[in-house]
């Protein structure tokens, strides 16, 4: 690449430019990248803490479900289900966490009371309240996970994005950068040295001509008289 360089000090002076805004650059990138990583480790345990309530949650779910079903039979819990008139409502909100859009899930009508089920509470046993009770408490947990995954998800190509353009100005501009300013500063020092050179011989040639001139002049100058002459 330094070849392509015209050996200029107005170029050297725009290198110089870009070097000292490539090196600001760099070191704002580097804040960023080591900003997110703290930031996504913090969602990573947050995500790790979900998934584990998750895990747990659908257990306890899939158990209340197998006790209903063994208890009250197929039929009563899913006239149970079929009978729940209002359903879950989600509504998305976006959070900036160092310049990254992460979703914000709200719900709404997640967890009910027993006569906001649908279902009559005469005609039901306590093993499909369970059952209804475990698996809003899965719902929420579901809808918790897919925000907290969504946010790591968003995080970390942010960082794989910043870390590229780090690796980008450490790796490959800023050594072109850097080597184009040491080229032209090899060539104007050159250039100097050639020039210094060029003025010295310019310098001794018109010492001799001068040196000449006058050895010339004095060789035509007539003897002095005397008076015995």
């Amino acid at each position: 690449m330094a070849k392509d360089v015209k050996p200029t000090r107005k170029n050297l002076m725009q290198i110089e430019d870009r070097i000292e805004l490539s090196e600001r650059g760099h070191d704002t990138l580097e804040k960023k990248r080591d900003g997110l990583i703290m930031e996504f480790m913090d969602i990573l345990d947050q995500a790790q803490d979900v998934r584990e309530d998750l895990d747990d949650s659908y257990e306890r779910a899939q158990r209340a479900i197998n006790m209903a079903r063994a208890m009250e039979g197929d039929v009563a819990v899913r006239g149970a289900a079929s009978a729940l008139k209002e359903h879950p409502e989600l509504t998305t909100q976006s959070k900036n966490i160092m310049g990254v859009v992460v979703p914000q899930i709200e719900s709404s009508k997640v967890r009910k009371s027993l006569d906001e089920r649908g279902y009559g509470v005469m005609g039901t046993s306590a093993r499909i309240d369970e059952a209804a009770e475990a698996y809003e408490d899965l719902l929420e947990n579901i809808i918790l996970a897919a925000e907290v995954e969504t946010a790591m998800k968003k995080m970390l190509e942010e960082i794989e994005t910043t870390k590229r353009r780090v690796n980008a100005l450490e790796f490959k501009l800023l050594p072109d950068l850097y080597d184009n300013q040491e080229y032209i500063e090899q060539k104007l020092e050159e250039q100097e040295r050639e020039e210094i050179f060029r003025m010295k011989k310019i310098k001794a040639k018109k010492e001799e001509e001068e040196d000449a001139v006058a050895a010339a002049e004095a060789e035509e100058e007539p003897e002095p008289v005397t008076a015995d002459d």
